[in-house]
């Protein structure tokens, strides 16, 4: 077992300076800033075992920091007495000692919220469960505080063990039905509207030093991984498990943070899956590696909140299955969207109701004003390679706010085109705002307004569909141009 160490030597350096690529290839700046992060996790990785962790072994390798067990605190780990006093009075006691580990053994902890301090670990061991209130009281005032766990201003903070971290999100549906449930809404006072008035189930809130490695976050009510405002993050071995049916749960929300890893993470959950967006600031420095996706939503979304600056995002060897939307970008606001690769990634996409956003595109790239006053920055640099989908539908490129679109490079795409749903498709979905579903036909690509498309062995096969509008490799939009289109070694066919 491997001893955590904090990132801070490993990344403070990295800057977030714009960084631009010439080529194909990752920009080499990203690659360094990538290489740094990895070694990073490899030195605070920590081996999954089937068996129960050797907490005697977690004591020893902390070499000698204080451990911390909430049992002693008075916490039953039962399921029905509320925990949460006991807890967090052993939180706090470890952290006005220096810091330390916070054993949470076997058992089933019903809490409130929960406090984390600088300095702290939750260690929560394979067998224990904490398990978030479904009672509003238990919660902070304000929605904006509403976690079962919580982290703020805080450094130096870990969530680990091998346990569970659940927010019993079925217990928020007031009724189920096939195309989306239906929620429960806290909204009492006004501070929050519809679908935002849920507790979220772990934040960290202007944090620096955090990792969140060899847990299993379960069924959160609303967005089940937040981080916001922080620095230096590493997620590792992470699965997320939210409801399939249920909106909102997205899986992890990084906004305007910067130096984020994350990487050999599962994520099965009904909304967006990864979704770095700038509500507050910039956020620079977010790679993406090794991890398995599955949403009805997008699997990895840049956006829509996008107020400020989002540059140097990469994103490599992610295998994405039986999603509404791969690999999208909805910018909206006045922030810019520079220097991003996808690389090595195999997915599916396919049509669910149209009541979620999506409609099985591949790649979505969207640039158009939230408001008719909004001036929409641009989104530039952008690199797809090596990236191979089977899909009901096609590329979708589109720039409604200007000429906000350029740099768009394609290499070594396959595109497998075939039908398995009974949706009828037919639309083209710019929400949220813009134009919301627009009748349209389908194609391998669209365009609208775009400049400096590269595209260079790009391979589209269609297979047999009885849908009319089957078989057309591009579509551009009535009314508007495309720039600079450069094809290499481009295919379209049809497979039967």
């Amino acid at each position: 077992m491997l001893r955590s160490l904090s990132l801070g030597t490993l990344i403070s350096g990295f800057d977030c300076g714009m960084g631009h690529s010439n080529g194909e290839n990752p920009p080499p700046g990203l690659v360094c800033k990538f290489v740094g992060l990895v070694l990073g996790v490899l030195m605070i990785a920590v081996p999954v075992s089937s068996s129960r962790p050797d907490f005697q072994a977690l004591k020893v390798a902390e070499n000698g920091r204080r451990v911390c067990r909430v049992t002693r605190f008075g916490a039953t780990g039962n399921g029905r007495v509320y925990d949460t006093i006991p807890i967090q009075s052993c939180i706090d006691h470890c952290a006005e000692q220096g810091g330390g580990v916070v054993h949470i053994p076997p058992g089933t902890y019903l809490t409130g919220t929960i406090h984390l301090r600088s300095n702290i670990t939750l260690w929560v061991e394979e067998g224990a469960t904490i398990m978030g209130s479904t009672r509003q009281e238990d919660f902070a005032p304000e929605s904006a505080r509403w976690y079962t766990i919580l982290a703020e201003g805080a450094d130096n903070v870990e969530l680990t063990g091998g346990g569970i971290v659940t927010g019993q999100g079925l217990n928020f549906v007031v009724e189920f039905k096939e195309e989306k449930n239906i929620m429960v809404s806290w909204n009492v006072t006004g501070d929050c509207l519809g679908d935002e008035c849920r507790p979220r189930l772990v934040g960290f809130i202007n944090c620096k030093n955090v990792h969140i490695w060899n847990v299993r976050l379960q069924e959160p009510a609303y967005w089940c991984l937040h981080l916001v405002n922080s620095d230096t993050i590493s997620i590792h071995n992470v699965s997320i498990h939210g409801d399939f049916n249920s909106p909102n749960t997205d899986g992890i929300d990084i906004e305007s943070s910067n130096n984020t890893l994350i990487t050999h993470c599962h994520i099965d959950t009904g909304d967006d899956a990864i979704c770095p967006k700038t509500a507050d600031g910039p956020l620079c420095n977010l790679t993406v590696t090794h991890s398995w996706i599955r949403t009805k939503s997008c699997a990895v979304k840049l956006g829509s909140r996008t107020n400020h600056d989002l540059r140097n995002l990469h994103f490599e060897h992610l295998v994405i299955v039986d999603s509404h939307r791969g690999l999208g970008i909805q910018l909206r606001d006045e922030g810019n969207v520079d220097n991003v690769t996808y690389a090595n990634i195999q997915m599916s996409t396919r049509y669910y109701h149209p009541s979620w956003w999506g409609l099985a595109e591949p790649i979505y790239v969207t640039a158009c004003p939230r408001t008719p006053k909004t001036v929409v920055g641009s989104i530039q640099n952008i690199h797809y390679i090596n990236i191979t989908t089977t899909s009901e539908n096609g590329i979708f490129l589109s720039s409604l706010g200007g000429r906000n679109l350029k740099g768009m490079k394609f290499r070594n795409v396959n595109v497998t085109l075939e039908r398995t749903t009974n949706y009828s498709g037919g639309h083209h979905d710019y929400r949220p705002g813009c134009e919301g579903m627009v009748p349209h036909r389908m194609s391998a690509t669209f365009l609208e307004n775009v400049d400096d498309l590269r595209m260079q062995g790009v391979i589209v096969r269609w297979k047999t569909a009885r849908v009319w509008d089957w078989g057309l490799p591009f579509d551009f939009a009535a009314g508007t141009t495309v720039r600079g289109m450069h094809l290499q070694d481009y295919e379209s066919s049809h497979l039967d």
